[in-house]
């Protein structure tokens, strides 16, 4: 797939606030791993002290999602998650402007590279399916060190941004679609490829169903069950996370579902849901609770937020 051109329209006066944003972002990428992690810890504090409806968003997911926890132990996954945005907009910016040789620097383990390799033997597509934490950019582009991967995404309100960040997903990616364009991913899975693909957000598609996340009905798209239907494609889970201390990042490749996909759009994506769950219970304070996960209500629920 061909990076996309550049317009000359994008250098406008009004797109120059954008291109300043740009370039901060290619400054932080630059910086060294430590002082990086530094400054992501700093913005994270920033974050937790300033208050914002994205606090009481969390609290209200993170509430509904561990009632099991008491005051205490939700304050504290609150107030780590907070934190966390402050790394995942560094990461972000390393994930779309590092170089080459500071990827290879960092420290990576992958697991269960095996189950992908299998099912490449069989000549199958692969749906690496995961979910919205807040390093998925940066190992997205970790694992595609290691094996070769496609993405969808929703196209950026910034007209700068989606050049800039198209042209910088590209680099590493085989291809990315348009989280509509069904039939090119389609066509892609059906050549062998491997997608990369997070069906955690509250889309307000038509093609949803209420699945339980966390034990609550969550508006879910059924796109993983039609894509893996359509295209004949093998679906596997993608654990990522941040180790503690500077240690790198963990990646692992779960086994492939088994009858996969079933003749249930519903049970098919309550599956998913259940895999996502666990991706985040094993980092809870790294996943992106600051979403509306619950936005959407099956008729007569009272609203969440």
């Amino acid at each position: 797939m061909l990076r996309p051109s550049f317009n000359r329209s994008l250098l406008v006066p009004r797109h120059w606030p954008a291109w300043l944003g740009v370039a901060v972002i290619w400054l932080i990428a630059r910086l060294p791993q430590r002082a990086l992690l530094w400054l992501g810890r700093r913005i994270g504090g920033l974050v937790l002290r300033i208050p914002s409806a994205r606090r009481r968003i969390a609290e209200a997911n993170i509430a509904l999602c561990f009632p099991e926890l008491d005051a205490t132990a939700r304050k504290a996954l609150v107030d780590a998650n907070l934190r966390d945005i402050g790394l995942m907009l560094v990461e972000f910016a390393l994930g779309w402007m590092g170089t080459d040789r500071r990827m290879a620097e960092i420290p990576t383990r992958i697991d269960g590279l095996q189950h992908l390799e299998a099912a490449r033997a069989q000549g199958k597509g692969v749906l690496l399916v995961g979910g919205h934490f807040s390093h998925l950019e940066l190992c997205a582009r970790l694992v595609s060190q290691r094996i070769r991967i496609a993405g969808m995404y929703r196209r950026m309100d910034s007209d700068v941004f989606e050049w800039v960040v198209l042209r910088a997903r590209l680099h590493y990616a085989a291809a990315m679609f348009d989280k509509d364009d069904i039939r090119g991913t389609v066509k892609y899975l059906r050549a062998g490829g491997t997608l990369w693909y997070a069906p955690d957000q509250d889309m307000r598609s038509k093609d949803t169903v209420f699945a339980p996340f966390f034990g609550v009905p969550a508006a879910t798209i059924t796109a993983t069950h039609h894509l893996a239907r359509m295209a004949g494609a093998v679906v596997i889970p993608f654990f990522h996370r941040r180790l503690p201390a500077g240690q790198g990042y963990a990646l692992r490749l779960g086994a492939p579902l088994q009858d996969f996909p079933g003749t249930d759009a519903l049970a098919d994506t309550a599956r998913i849901n259940a895999c996502i769950e666990q991706m985040v219970r094993e980092a809870p304070e790294q996943y992106l609770w600051v979403h509306k996960r619950f936005k959407t209500r099956p008729p007569g629920a009272p609203n969440i937020y």
